[in-house]
């Protein structure tokens, strides 16, 4: 029996898709439209699911609603943006992101948490200029989960409105390095839709890049060779120099390899077994509300949005749809949150 419009509606609904596709005789392949550098046994991917491409719409519409008003207050271009060129020398360009952001190590080392370490590392990049966005669904849609094993995060670079978005369905640890691996993009200034893994070497030239300034601006070789004990358990090292960066244990197997003291079999033995380990770690419970509103779609936006809106340059009903949200009293209570006076 053929199914009704009304069924064929409704399953168009429940997939994600226009219903024309439904008509087709085969479905369409809508490519991503940034640079994908996602791979698969060194292969790159082809075709990306429904979850992702309206991720990245999303984000598009909110990084464009952004650089306009941002320009029509008088914004100037952001200057790391695009500063670095690739191949540059890795250790200085660390440096150099580091320095721009404000990183502390050592202060990072005293945080109690991951979570804690991630959120200042955000912050760091929220104050700089970027836009940064960490969610697991699509939109505020929480029956949309995003997987991390088809992207852990993008970069759209843009002179004054600069973006990254951050699977949050990956764990704490490993967001760290993709806003690492992310932010290196912007400097580069290149959008790039990334699949970025602390422990492999990616065939593209731009992916290792950004792999190794990433690495390189959360443990720098030299202090990591300072402290790491060869000799050590790898069980108990790992532990322990994951807990004093505040790093996913991959990228301390990362920097392991880079100092030589894992290498070859071992070192990929180690890898994998790492990574079977923590895909079977239970995952984190939800928090407060307004904190994960915030940063869904960036504080520094939400304040935007929040305060263009109370200024009478935006209206509450696009305010509404750029924030996921359909409450007044949820507006009020984000712009209590965000310091934003209402």
């Amino acid at each position: 029996m053929r199914p009704t419009l009304k069924q064929l509606e409704a399953f168009a609904k429940a997939v994600h898709v226009p219903i024309g596709y439904l008509f087709l005789t085969e479905p369409p392949e809508e490519p991503v439209p940034i640079p994908d550098f996602r791979t698969v046994a060194d292969q790159p991917l082809r075709g990306a699911s429904p979850d992702l491409l309206d991720t990245v719409y999303l984000c598009q519409q909110r990084q464009e609603w952004y650089r306009d008003d941002a320009r029509q207050a008088g914004a100037e271009p952001l200057p790391f943006v695009g500063s670095l060129a690739l191949g540059a020398d890795v250790i200085r360009c660390a440096a150099s992101i580091r320095a721009a952001l404000g990183l502390d190590l050592e202060a990072q080392r005293r945080l109690p948490t991951w979570t804690n370490a991630l959120r200042a590392f955000i912050e760091k990049a929220d104050a700089l200029g970027v836009l940064v966005m960490v969610s697991g669904v699509v939109g505020s849609n929480n029956r949309r989960p995003l997987d991390p094993e088809e992207f852990r995060g993008f970069a759209l670079a843009d002179p004054v409105a600069p973006l990254v978005f951050i699977n949050g369905a990956d764990t704490k640890a490993a967001q760290m390095f993709t806003l690492a691996h992310e932010l290196a993009h912007l400097w580069l200034g290149e959008s790039a839709l990334s699949d970025a893994s602390a422990a492999e070497a990616p065939t593209q030239a731009v992916e290792r890049w950004c792999n190794r300034v990433a690495a390189e601006m959360l443990i720098p070789l030299s202090v990591f060779s300072a402290v790491h004990d060869p000799e050590a358990d790898l069980r108990g090292e790992l532990d322990r120099l994951a807990r004093r960066f505040k790093v996913s244990t991959l990228v301390v197997l990362r920097r392991m390899h880079d100092a030589g003291s894992l290498t070859g079999d071992a070192y990929w033995r180690a890898y994998n077994a790492e990574v079977e380990r923590l895909q079977e770690l239970p995952g984190g419970s939800g928090g407060d509300f307004y904190l994960t509103l915030g940063a869904r779609v960036s504080k520094r936006f939400a304040r935007a949005v929040v305060s263009s809106t109370l200024e009478g340059r935006s209206s509450f009903t696009e305010a509404f749809r750029l924030l996921g949200f359909k409450k007044m009293n949820t507006f009020k209570e984000l712009g209590n949150s965000l310091g934003v006076a209402f």
